[in-house]
């Protein structure tokens, strides 16, 4: 692990990132500043992503809430702060239009990140389907002229956005999946046979899953296939949940948790 620069070149950490998607599941944790990525990766993880809740809490902000300049500026310090290869949380692409989505990938990818998350998130809806695929296939196409060896994930936001329908959820990922996608990921899914249904159908291209909620095991959906775990801003809101707890103590009682 570095102090400050990384060893290991950009193009090395984005060819290891492939290759553990071609290999069995593996977990991906989502640190939310320089010293969260670095303790994760003398854990022994063996990537990271950046978490757009985790962000914006350290920030003092809302999820949703970091302009794009930020977000980059924030990418740029994780990436520059670990060994470990960094797949960027890019919301929307911070655009209106398929255009703008491709310029600022194009940002992203200068930033050092060897995965790219585009969601079709509009709002507290979902955009137009065929406008979503659009704008997926605008960043592959960013990708594709950079040169550079970035994966692409396609997010679907049904299910965090209150719209729990499998079908149209598969119908959209197969669609961001023939847009040029390299991974799908539709957050918030928890039912097993769900999870299956929807490996299954974008096969034999890799499924992201997010753990949401304790009762999500790792092993189990490593059995269904599944390519990759992430944990959102769940492991920012356990760091400020202990924070809080801390500080609670110390107003009520003078006195502070132990250490450790």
């Amino acid at each position: 692990m570095t102090n400050s620069t990384s060893r290991i070149d950009t193009t090395s950490k984005r060819a290891r990132f492939r290759q553990l998607h071609a290999a069995s599941c593996f977990v991906l944790p989502n640190p939310w500043d320089a010293g969260s990525a670095r303790r994760l990766e003398k854990l022994g993880f063996a990537a990271l992503a950046s978490s757009s809740a985790g962000m914006a809490w350290a920030l003092g902000r809302d999820d949703y809430g970091v302009p794009r300049d930020l977000v980059l500026d924030h990418l740029r310090m994780l990436c520059a702060a670990t060994d470990l290869p960094v797949n960027a949380d890019f919301e929307d692409g911070f655009a209106e239009d398929a255009a703008g989505v491709a310029a600022n990938a194009a940002l992203a990818i200068d930033t050092g990140v060897a995965g790219l998350s585009i969601e079709d998130r509009q709002g507290s809806g979902l955009r137009d389907v065929a406008d979503a695929a659009a704008r997926i296939r605008a960043a592959r196409e960013a990708i594709d002229r950079s040169g550079h060896d970035v994966m692409l994930v396609a997010r679907s936001e049904g299910y965090l956005a209150g719209q729990p329908d499998l079908a149209a959820t598969i119908t959209r990922l197969r669609a961001y999946a023939d847009a040029g996608a390299d991974v799908l990921y539709a957050p918030a899914i928890t039912a097993l046979d769900e999870i299956r249904a929807v490996v299954d159908a974008v096969a034999p291209k890799p499924v992201n899953v997010l753990l949401w909620g304790p009762t999500m095991r790792v092993a189990d959906l490593a059995t269904l296939g599944v390519r990759r775990v992430s944990t959102g801003g769940a492991l920012a809101a356990a760091a400020w949940n202990g924070f809080e707890h801390a500080a609670r103590q110390l107003l009520e009682t003078g006195s502070l948790p132990p250490r450790g």
